[in-house]
Formats: structure tokens, C-alpha cells, sequence
């Protein structure tokens, strides 16, 4: 059979099972159609089937919409829950909680636990802070580790990017 055949046949029958279904488009036969991972036909799945497998997909709407009396609608695909990928064990805590532990820390004088802590900040702001402590005549260790391991992290990001460019 001639390609263009097919798809005229195929949009017929699409366009009986959308108002056997009463729907708008094409993508609300989706819902009607069973597949067989489970769920109902994705509406990139129905538009590949439409192009490459016409028959198939004629087979499907026929079977399921237009011989029922009355369709039914597929429940969809069981998926997991949304932030079921947290782990379980790790812990979380809020920002009060968090300048708690960075105060305990300091107190303890435990610099790996400061340094795993203490936020992050950016090298711009590290050199505003620092500048501003040399103005004042304040020594703060803390705020040179800082400003160290901004650029240490600006210039490893820089290495990584021009490697990126040599390739």
C-alpha cells in the first residue's frame, strides 16, 4: 500500500476515536490505550506509530476505542513517589540548626568541621571581606581560608574550561 494511503487511513480512524472519546486532539486518545510496560500510551509513542507503524496503531484505537461500547480510560503508570530518592540516613538540618553546629565547631576549634559548615561564598565577596578586615586591622583566619579556597575552586574552573577547549 501507498504511505499516503495508509496515513489518510490511519487520520480517519483517529479522527472517529477523538469523537468517540469527545475529545480536542489527537494526544487525548493516549489515555484509551494500554501499554504493555503498564500505563497508557505516551503522545510521542501514539505520533512514532502514526509515522512508522500505522497499522499497529490502527489495530491499537481499533481494538480499544472504537470496538468497546465504551472506552476506558488506562490508569496511569505507578511511578515513585517525588523525593523518594532522598536518602533515608542522611541528615538535614535548617539554617538554625546549621549556625548551631558551626558555633559548637568553632568552639571546639574543629576547622574541618568550620570549613565542611561554613557556607560557601564567592570570591568576589571573599575579596570584599578580607579588604575590609585589612582596613580595620582585623586578622581573620577564617575569612583567609575562605578567600584561598575561592581561588583555588576559580582556578580549577578555569583549568577545567580552557581543557574543555583544547578538545
Amino acid at each position: 500500500m501507498d504511505s499516503k494511503l495508509e496515513l489518510n487511513d490511519i487520520e480517519e480512524v483517529i479522527e472517529k476515536a477523538i469523537s468517540k472519546v469527545a475529545g480536542d486532539k489527537e494526544n487525548d486518545l493516549c489515555k484509551y490505550l494500554p501499554m504493555s510496560a503498564g500505563g497508557y500510551m505516551h503522545h510521542f509513542t501514539l505520533r512514532k506509530m502514526k509515522l512508522k507503524q500505522p497499522f499497529e496503531l490502527g489495530s491499537l484505537i481499533d481494538k480499544f476505542i472504537l470496538e468497546p461500547q465504551k472506552p476506558s480510560i488506562v490508569a496511569p503508570k505507578q511511578r515513585a513517589a517525588r523525593g523518594s530518592r532522598k536518602r533515608k540516613d542522611q541528615l538535614s538540618f535548617n539554617k538554625s540548626q546549621l549556625d548551631r553546629l558551626l558555633n559548637i565547631a568553632r568552639l571546639a576549634g574543629d576547622k574541618e568541621m568550620i570549613n565542611a559548615l561554613s557556607p560557601k561564598k564567592s570570591l568576589a565577596s571573599c575579596k570584599r571581606d578580607l579588604i575590609q578586615s585589612v582596613r580595620q586591622g582585623v586578622v581573620d583566619v577564617e575569612l583567609w581560608e575562605a578567600f584561598v579556597d575561592a581561588v583555588q575552586a576559580n582556578q580549577s574552573l578555569f583549568e577545567n574550561e580552557e581543557n574543555l577547549q583544547r578538545l
